[in-house]
């Protein structure tokens, strides 16, 4: 565990605070699976294109995905494996104090 700092505790929150959103939470699930275009993340998270790009742009900003263009389309993926780990934790934590078990 990294000592206190008055440099990355508020950095620390701010990432939690953009993670803590369920609509954030939702995008970052699914990018976490495959690299997506804002349409089929809109899709698969039941929002309009304009709504789920806001909120890439907020997790964009905060380092959690990138994108890529592609002609007209971007693409956006989660940036690294960190992400993928922080997010593992987050739910093995939460299933195991539910007593349930993580879905594949």
């Amino acid at each position: 565990m990294y000592s206190l700092s008055k440099a990355l505790i508020p950095r620390a929150a701010n990432f939690f605070k953009v993670v803590g959103d369920e609509t954030r939470m939702k995008i970052l699930c699914t990018v976490a699976q495959e690299e997506l275009c804002v349409n089929d993340i809109a899709q698969a998270v039941e929002m309009t294109k304009s709504a789920v790009s806001h909120q890439l742009k907020l997790l964009k900003d905060e380092g959690l995905v990138k994108s890529r263009r592609d002609g007209k389309n971007m693409y956006y993926s989660l940036d690294d494996q960190h992400v993928v780990d922080i997010l593992d934790i987050a739910f093995t934590h939460i299933a195991h104090k539910n007593h349930t078990k993580l879905e594949p």
